[in-house]
């Protein structure tokens, strides 16, 4: 069986990591959760824009691992269809598989969950409140069937060659391939 790349994709509370989890499990895969990596190191969720830069590395070692055969699961969020065609791409390059893996939540649950998991571990998470989740769903991209099917992919947005280029723009410290 050859290696995939996973990418969790849902807002906050739609059970992402709780499903990264199952799939690091079922696949033996390797499994990357950007918060359980910005709480201990900087306290915060962005600290200063160092998120992204915590991102593009554990790309980097994310896609080391697929070419050494290893499943690797993103638990990022991937908000936007460009971060998710771009790593789609880029696993294609590698000769691996990909799979957009999409949990929708309504809002209702999405901020019982939230409060429930801040009120339960606070150290392992942040706050965050309705007029936050308000402005996420507003930059929040659904991916459409032929993302979640892997039927098509989109060229690059104009001016950037390949998704691979457009991909270490995004994401600081991530090589192209």
């Amino acid at each position: 069986m050859r290696a995939v790349l996973f990418l969790l994709v849902g807002l906050p509370g739609a059970g992402k990591t709780t499903k990264a989890r199952q799939l690091e499990s079922e696949f033996q895969a390797l499994r990357f959760t950007p918060d359980e990596w910005m709480i201990p190191l900087f306290g915060e969720s962005d600290a200063g824009g160092k998120r992204d830069v915590l991102e593009g590395r554990l790309i980097s070692v994310a896609l080391r691992a697929l070419q050494l055969g290893t499943s690797v699961v993103l638990d990022f969020g991937f908000w936007g269809r460009d971060e998710r065609s771009a790593l789609r791409a880029m696993a294609s390059t590698l000769r691996v598989g990909s799979k957009v893996v999409y949990l929708p939540i309504d809002q209702q649950t999405q901020l019982e969950r939230i409060n429930r998991r801040y009120e339960l571990t606070p150290e392992h998470t942040f706050e965050i409140t309705p007029r936050d989740l308000a402005t996420f769903e507003e930059q929040f991209e659904v991916p459409d069937a032929s993302e979640l099917d892997g039927s098509r992919l989109d060229p690059p947005p104009a001016g950037w060659p390949t998704w691979s280029s457009w991909a270490a723009g995004r994401w600081p410290a991530l090589p192209i391939l």
